[in-house]
């Protein structure tokens, strides 16, 4: 059974509040879980201390026991000192689209025909 520390939605429409769970990875996101290892609330100011509390040791229990964090729970758990998170590095993300592409393509090119016009004028 793969094992997966993730979050469960709970709280009202436009009101957030997450549960960090241990669950059956092909369970639903706000479905049957394990055990229940902590809490977000992303509504509290990001310095307050209450905004994510862990249970710091059943955490590490059942990473041992190789249960994978998702990358939010992963994020929690690097700035709480439990695991570590590599950078991640994606130089494709900040390129335009296809579409702008070819605009920018068909701009260059009309600019370069008036260029060659003018100079044969």
């Amino acid at each position: 059974m793969a094992l997966k520390i993730r979050l469960a939605r709970g709280g009202s429409k436009k009101r957030p509040y997450y549960h960090v769970v241990l669950a059956d990875a092909r369970s639903p996101r706000d479905g049957r879980f394990l055990e229940n290892l902590g809490s977000w609330n992303p509504m509290l100011a990001k310095d307050n201390a209450q905004r994510v509390q862990l249970n710091n040791e059943r955490i590490q229990h059942w990473i041992a026991q190789g249960a994978q964090p998702t990358d939010r729970v992963l994020r929690f758990l690097a700035e709480a000192g439990i695991a570590t998170r590599d950078a991640k590095n994606n130089p494709e993300k900040a390129k335009p689209g296809k579409k702008a592409q070819e605009r920018a393509a068909e701009r260059a090119q009309k600019a370069a025909d008036a260029a060659e016009a003018a100079a044969e004028a």
